[in-house]
């Protein structure tokens, strides 16, 4: 099959075992055989975060990891209480905008989006609101590659009677997390991402308890209530509507893969990724929008650079026909791209990359080291 490198920040590259998985007879997923497999499945996803199976679960859902934030949101929250959303970056903004949907009582502290979140303005908002019960944030934001301080806000939230959501998904099964050291009560993530799998299931790891006292909270959401499909599994082992058989199997490869690589070591290759990004922008001159310290090793979310000939589109397109896929930024109105090092790649593939990448700037006479008007006013 042929290989295409993906740089984006999701889907990932996949492995062509990954890919065959999914190539399985027919099978009606009520089967005793399906059961045993999600079993499996779910047991696995609270494995990689450390969790004890006693107190914590997986819950999974069809969908992209966005149904995981939708789920967690309107399910966590009990009457006439609120949310307090630590919104740094487009991903912590769209769980504002899931509470603007579900008309959720919530509080959009906003910091800016190359940043960390103040922590001190993080717990004066939790002190001045005994309401708030939720606490949601991102781990990583995918739109800058800011790598947020988690257990910090988890404490915070804790310390203030309130649950912690984390949005776990551009960092779960890359970065390694221990979910109760970290102080989160709920992560999440899709297959697509960290495990190298297939778009289409996502899941929820969090803590049972609090979910089985979610029952008794507002129901906002049919298809997307975090109770009623744990309670599913945990009654039948399967999930409450027809999950996506195929896909499913392509998952418990990707889990087979991920454990006989090895946490440390599967970490570590993305670290070398991330390395070698960095190592060849800085050789063509490109200029990062997030302090190096404040990343997280797996996004980088680079400037444009001032070139009259530069045109993203072009540089895109020259790539993409050549195997590599670039993805643009999602920084506002800031004009940035991004490059990942998510999926089943290695170093390797990235110097090929930027051996192709310099060949399509030069073919486009854009000047090398690329050119920004701050870096020649500073040189002046």
């Amino acid at each position: 099959m042929e290989r295409k490198i993906l740089l984006n920040p999701g889907p990932a590259t996949t492995r062509d075992t990954v890919k065959n998985a999914q190539v399985v007879p027919d099978i009606c997923p009520r089967e005793k055989e399906f059961v045993k497999l999600m079993k499996q499945i779910r047991e696995d996803l609270v494995k990689i975060v450390h969790g004890s199976p006693e107190e914590y679960t997986s819950v999974l859902f069809c969908g992209s990891g966005t149904i995981c934030m939708d789920v967690c949101l309107n399910s966590l929250l009990p009457a006439e209480k609120k949310i307090l959303v630590v919104n740094n970056g487009a991903y912590s903004a769209r769980a504002a905008e899931i509470c603007d949907y579900y008309q959720l009582p919530y509080i959009n502290l906003k910091f800016p989006v190359d940043a960390l979140p103040d922590l001190k303005e993080i717990e004066n908002i939790l002190a001045d609101n005994p309401d708030i019960a939720l606490v949601y944030a991102t781990h990583n934001e995918t739109g800058t590659g800011i790598l947020n301080p988690i257990r910090e806000i988890g404490a915070l939230a804790h310390k203030y009677g309130a649950g912690f959501v984390v949005d776990t998904t551009s960092t779960y099964a890359m970065r390694p997390i221990n979910i109760k050291e970290e102080n989160i009560d709920f992560c999440m993530a899709s297959a697509q991402k960290g495990l190298m799998a297939m778009t289409g299931i996502s899941y929820v790891v969090g803590n049972r308890r609090m979910i089985e006292e979610s029952r008794h909270f507002p129901k906002r959401s049919y298809y997307c209530n975090l109770y009623m499909q744990y309670e599913y599994f945990e009654k039948h082992g399967e999930m409450h509507f027809t999950p996506p058989v195929q896909t499913l199997y392509a998952l418990k490869q990707a889990l087979e893969e991920y454990f006989e690589e090895g946490e440390e070591e599967k970490w570590n290759r993305h670290r070398r990724v991330f390395e070698a990004i960095h190592r060849e922008l800085k050789k063509l001159g490109f200029r990062d929008v997030i302090k190096r310290e404040w990343q997280a090793g797996l996004v980088v979310a680079i400037k444009y650079p001032e070139d009259e000939n530069w045109d993203f589109d072009k540089i895109h397109d020259y790539c993409y026909e050549r195997g590599f896929t670039i993805y643009p930024g999602k920084i506002g109105n800031a004009k940035t791209f991004r490059l990942c090092a998510l999926g089943a790649i290695d170093e390797e593939d990235i110097y090929e990359f930027f051996r192709i990448l310099q060949k399509g700037l030069q073919e486009m006479k854009i000047k090398i080291p690329v050119f920004y008007h701050e870096v020649a006013n500073e040189k002046k």
